[in-house]
């Protein structure tokens, strides 16, 4: 690794503070430390969960509308409701990168309120098309509207709290996605029920309340989101000054100031060996976390339940799911294991598909959901932590966290398809085997990061012991062997 003299170098991982080189302390202050987390806890965290909540809910409600009479009204085949998925993801693609870039410069207090309020808006207008091309003009906007969310929230988040305390807030948030699934189906079953009022069928109501809850709530949040630890009404000064001294030790915050924009850091993000190897697990873990988003309600509903029973059958999965994604996002904070729980993850994903693969049995095959969805919904929050923790400066970051949901969303076009037209009910065998394949997969490139970023450890504290026998201006410029990747 080459040495370089100046403190303002802007390759990778190198944003340490100074003041802390040579260090493995944290700093702490212990007046300060419960206080300031506590408080994020309480301001930022809530309001983050409630917006994930609102993004998940309302780009796949579609599946519970698909058994609410979606396609009987609008004369559907199972190829145009895929279509209809893939043409929600198309955009949503497009915009992440952008957004994520933007994110900063135009303020998050602003952009992602924003985005939730007209997002809301075109999911409500979704209860009000009457032909297949309007829900297909809806579902474009919608992805684009929503692409920026999801990376946009992850990167947001990164601006108030260290690497190690990341992922449970992230696997907070995420698990929203868990309960949007059983609250989804909770509701639906519920809203169904005004099938007829107003000239609405059920799927219409679906839409039009969910819609307008996330437009309300949208607007509302103008008035609570803080731009930044900075402007953070709660934090008093001080409170302030220790989470930018705790974010620059951390190396998330450049220490110089100088995070400004900068093309070659993006290339640096697409060129880095550990955001491709995350970025290929992305993509698996979007093909089975959106298979089974999307396909849950229609798979309990070919086990032999009703319309409106297979919505409430399928609240008890997701329910597991959101209680393993906080114990494993707990475990993985606490013992600095993202890629550990990554592989837990991949392999309840594989035990599950290989129950409702090998067995006829009813009752096997909706248990194995038990294993599935848990598996999948618990991998995520790890693998977008694992991403954020081991990029920086921000442009980097930003762009790391960008290629990575740009990755899970291109899986999620792929899972509106096969469990769609190219695998149909009731067995599912194509998709079942292509998801088990997958599953196995993650678990590999998720051990090969962690050898990987393991021995590239190794060599930066061979650089780090190396650099105490020289002078002091030449371990400085040696900043990047002070960043630790996060396993």
């Amino acid at each position: 690794m080459d040495k370089v003299a100046s403190r303002t170098s802007t390759d990778p991982e190198k944003n340490v503070d100074s003041s802390s080189l040579g260090s493995d302390q944290p700093i702490v202050n212990s007046e300060l430390e419960a206080k300031v987390w506590r408080k994020l806890d309480v301001w930022i965290l809530p309001i983050v969960t409630l917006f994930y909540l609102l993004s998940f809910l309302d780009r796949t409600n579609i599946g519970n509308a698909k058994i609410a009479g979606l396609l009987t009204s609008l004369k559907m085949t199972p190829k145009q409701y895929s279509i209809a998925l893939t043409v929600t993801y198309v955009p949503y693609i497009a915009a992440e990168l952008p957004s994520n870039l933007l994110l900063k410069i135009v303020g998050p207090n602003l952009m992602l309120p924003t985005m939730i309020t007209l997002w809301g808006i075109v999911t409500a207008c979704q209860g009000t098309v009457k032909t297949y091309g309007g829900l297909l003009a809806c579902r474009f906007f919608l992805g684009l509207l929503e692409g920026g969310v999801f990376p946009g929230l992850v990167l947001y988040l990164s601006f108030f709290y260290p690497r190690l305390r990341l992922q449970t807030r992230i696997a907070a948030f995420f698990s929203a996605a868990s309960i949007s699934g059983a609250f989804g189906g909770i509701m639906a079953y519920g809203i169904i029920n005004l099938s007829g009022k107003h000239g609405h069928s059920g799927w219409q109501w679906i839409f039009i309340i969910e819609g307008a809850i996330t437009s309300l709530i949208g607007l509302v949040s103008f008035f609570f989101l803080p731009n930044s630890p900075d402007t953070a009404r709660f934090f008093n000064e001080e409170e302030k000054a220790y989470v930018k001294a705790t974010l620059k030790h951390d190396g998330v915050l450049d220490p110089e100031g100088t995070d400004s924009f900068s093309w070659s850091e993006v290339a640096k993000a697409f060129t880095s060996i550990h955001v491709l190897i995350v970025g290929v697990i992305f993509f698996f873990s979007g093909v089975v976390l959106y298979s089974l988003a999307y396909f849950t309600p229609s798979i309990v509903q070919t086990l032999g339940y009703t319309a409106a029973k297979a919505q409430l059958m399928s609240v008890p999965p997701f329910s597991v799911a959101f209680v393993l994604t906080m114990i494993t996002a707990y475990i993985s904070d606490r013992y600095h294991c993202r890629g550990a729980v990554t592989v837990f993850g991949s392999v309840l994903c594989t035990v599950g598909f290989a129950m409702f693969l090998g067995s006829k049995n009813h009752h096997v095959q909706y248990g194995s959901l038990f294993l599935s969805i848990p598996g999948t919904y618990s991998m995520a929050p790890a693998v977008s932590a694992w991403n954020a923790n081991n990029a920086a400066p921000h442009i980097r970051r930003a762009t790391a966290i960008a290629i990575g949901f740009i990755l899970t969303n291109s899986g999620g076009i792929l899972a509106t398809w096969l469990l769609g037209s190219l695998s149909p009910p009731p067995r599912y065998t194509k998709a079942t085997k292509i998801l088990l394949i997958f599953s196995v997969l993650m678990g590999f490139f998720a051990a090969l990061n962690m050898v990987y970023l393991t021995r590239e450890n190794k060599r930066k504290a061979a650089v780090r012991k190396e650099s105490t026998r020289t002078d002091e201006a030449t371990a400085l410029g040696d900043k990047s062997a002070w960043f630790v990747y996060s396993l």
